[in-house]
């Protein structure tokens, strides 16, 4: 029997789901059941029943205040496992390497999931005085260099969204709690290219960190510097520290595809 091609094993529901998240691309950031309906060219009950289904799984998400649609967390998940399977760490080790060559100081590479970080590896300072890796442990965006450097860039919709409901948590008296003024914070971040933690996590322990971003111009995680707030002086992290990490962040950005 001749093997049959494998379009005619594509299952035509799945085909269509897949055809509806590939309508979010570029600026599309949200749609309505009506202009997907006439994108598709299906009836719009059955975009509709399309949409339940991805947003049971996470994939899609309805913004309550427009009521138009757009890409879930889960998308963001696999995009990340992706980018950690086929790239990133492999790119990011040789240049934290370097890093901790020039300074002396912990460098790390994290990415976001959900409101928090993770660190998904580091290359440690040999001095005495160090800061604990923290290799795979979940850490609040918003008091992390590493994170406040990645969600600086989100729209003030997506921005508000993406901060958990209760109360923003004080880790030590230099945490951001209030959230206009953690806006105003993200706003400076976003223009400066880098984003500091002065001990708004760990008393006595100060960060600086870079966003990495790929070939579409997406960031999709954060080189950081982690160290005793004694050695991390305004100073030196003026003159040595974040010129360094933004180099180490453009020149991972580089490997992995993006050109200004």
């Amino acid at each position: 029997m001749a093997k049959k091609d494998k379009s005619e094993y594509i299952i035509q529901a799945v085909d269509h789901a897949l055809d509806l998240l590939e309508q979010f691309h570029d600026d599309v950031d949200e749609l309505g059941v009506t202009e997907l309906s006439k994108r598709l060219k299906l009836h719009k009950n059955n975009v509709f029943r399309l949409l339940a289904t991805l947003e049971s799984r996470g994939y899609i998400e309805q913004n309550r205040v427009t009521e138009n649609y757009r890409l879930g967390l889960k998308t963001l998940e696999l995009g990340q496992t992706f980018i950690k399977q086929m790239g990133l760490l492999r790119q990011s080790r040789p240049v934290l390497e370097w890093l901790v060559k020039e300074c002396n100081e912990t460098a790390y590479v994290a990415i976001l999931k959900e409101q928090s970080i993770v660190y998904l590896d580091v290359v440690e300072t040999d001095l005495t005085v160090r800061v604990v890796p923290r290799v795979g442990s979940r850490l609040p965006a918003y008091s992390t260099a590493a994170g406040k450097v990645q969600i600086a860039y989100m729209p003030d919709e997506e921005l508000e969204a993406f901060f958990p409901a209760k109360e923003l948590k004080a880790f030590t008296p230099n945490t951001v709690t209030d959230r206009d003024v953690l806006k105003k914070h993200l706003k400076e971040v976003a223009e400066m290219g880098y984003a500091i933690d002065n001990e708004e996590l760990d008393m006595g322990v100060r960060c600086v960190g870079a966003p990495i971003r790929d070939y579409t111009r997406r960031i999709i995680g954060a080189v950081s510097l982690s160290g005793p707030s004694m050695r991390f002086t305004d100073e030196r992290m003026g003159k040595e520290l974040i010129p360094l990490v933004r180099q180490a962040a453009e020149e991972i950005s580089m490997k992995l595809g993006y050109h200004k």
